[in-house]
C-alpha cells in the first residue's frame, strides 16, 4: 500500500502504524489494572524492529501507558533510527512511576511542557512528530488554553504538530479548527465507531487514526464465547469502556456474532482474520491508520503483512455493511 498521509501536516506515514499500549506494561487507575499484562522488553524491541524493517514507520503511546514505560521502550528500540520513525505520544493524566498507578488530571500550560520535556527524555529525541490530548472530556475554555500551549510548542519545534484522541464529536469539532491540529484519534472497528468523527476528519483534511482496531484482541479469532482473560489484564478489569468487546475477561457475545457474520469476507484472498478486519478499516476511507496494539514480533508480522493485502474491495465493503445492518 502506498503511504498515508497525517492530515494537514503532510507528514507521509505507513497505512498501518504500532499501539504501544500493550508494551508499557501493568500500571493502575481507579484501583484497577490497565495494562495488558507483564511484557518482555526485549521482545517489545524486537518487535518494533521487525515492524521498521516491514515498512511501519509510525509509532503510536502515551506517558500514561505504563506510565512512561512505554516511552522508555520505544526510546531504546530507536536508538540510531529515530530520524525514519513518526512518533506520536499523549498527554493529560500524572501518576506515579514508582507505584505504576495513575492519579488523574492535569492540564495547566507549565504541566503541559513539563509532560512534553519528559516524554522526549523518555523517547529521547528532541521533538515530538503528533502530541496528543489524552483525556476524554474537556471544558470549552479548558480546550482553548489546551490548544494555545500546544501552538507554543510548535512555534518552540518540541512538536510538530497535535491532535485529540477522543470520541465526542463535539471536542473534536473545536480541535479540527486549529491550524496545527492534524489528527483525531478514535476507537475504530467493524465492532464499533464514529461514522461521524471519520466524515469530520476526510472534511477538515484530518488522519482518523484508529486506536483498537482489533477489538482489544477479539477480532483476531483467539476468542470464543467459553474464553477468559486472566486477571491482571485491562479486558478483566471491568471497565465500562471496554465492554462492548470484553466483559470481566468474557468475549462480549453480540460482538462474537458481528465477527462471525462477516468471518468468511475477512479471511477471502488468503488473508487471516486480523489481517481482515484491518483490511475493513482502508476500504472506510483513504484517512484512516489502524494502530493494532502488540506485545510479540509474530503479532507485528501478521499485521503487517495486511499492508500487502491492502483494503478489501467496495465489493466486499457493501457485502458486510449489508450482513451487520449499517447503514
Amino acid at each position: 500500500m502506498e503511504k498515508r498521509v497525517l492530515g494537514r501536516s503532510g507528514i507521509r506515514i505507513s497505512p498501518m502504524g504500532l499501539g504501544c499500549w500493550a508494551i508499557g506494561g501493568p500500571f493502575y487507575m481507579d484501583d484497577r489494572v490497565n495494562g495488558y499484562g507483564q511484557i518482555d522488553d526485549r521482545e517489545s524491541i524486537r518487535a518494533i524492529h521487525a515492524a521498521l524493517d516491514l515498512g511501519v514507520n509510525f509509532l503510536d503511546t502515551s506517558d500514561a501507558y505504563g506510565i512512561g514505560h512505554s516511552e522508555s521502550v520505544i526510546g531504546e528500540a530507536l536508538e540510531g533510527r529515530r530520524e525514519n520513525v513518526v512518533i506520536a505520544t499523549k498527554f493529560g493524566y500524572f501518576g506515579n512511576e514508582a507505584t505504576k498507578t495513575l492519579h488523574g488530571i492535569k492540564l495547566s500550560p507549565d504541566y503541559i511542557e513539563r509532560a512534553c520535556d519528559a516524554s522526549l527524555r523518555r523517547l529521547r529525541t528532541d521533538y515530538i512528530d503528533l502530541y496528543q490530548l489524552h483525556v476524554w472530556e474537556i471544558g470549552i475554555s479548558e480546550l482553548e488554553s489546551v490548544t494555545e500551549t500546544l501552538d507554543r510548542l510548535v512555534s518552540k519545534g518540541k512538536i510538530r504538530t497535535y491532535g485529540w484522541s477522543t470520541d465526542l464529536l463535539g471536542g473534536v469539532k473545536l480541535i479540527a479548527e486549529k491550524q496545527n491540529c492534524s489528527a483525531i484519534q478514535q476507537e475504530y472497528s467493524i465492532i464499533r465507531g464514529n461514522d461521524d468523527i471519520l466524515c469530520l476528519c476526510e472534511e477538515k483534511n484530518l488522519a482518523s487514526i484508529n486506536r483498537s482496531p482489533l477489538g482489544m484482541g477479539l477480532l483476531s479469532g483467539k476468542f470464543s464465547k467459553n474464553s477468559q482473560i486472566p486477571k491482571g489484564d485491562v479486558r478483566s478489569s471491568g471497565f465500562d469502556w471496554c465492554s462492548h468487546v470484553f466483559v470481566d475477561g468474557s468475549p462480549n457475545e453480540e460482538a462474537l456474532r458481528k465477527l462471525d457474520a462477516v468471518r468468511d469476507i475477512l479471511t477471502s484472498n488468503g488473508r487471516t482474520l486480523a489481517q481482515g478486519a484491518l483490511a475493513w478499516i482502508w476500504g472506510r476511507s483513504k484517512v484512516t491508520i489502524p494502530i493494532p496494539g502488540f506485545k510479540t514480533e509474530k503479532q507485528i508480522e501478521e499485521n503487517a503483512r495486511a499492508m500487502e493485502f491492502g483494503p478489501l474491495t467496495p465489493k466486499q465493503m457493501k457485502e458486510i455493511d449489508m450482513l451487520l445492518g449499517n447503514k
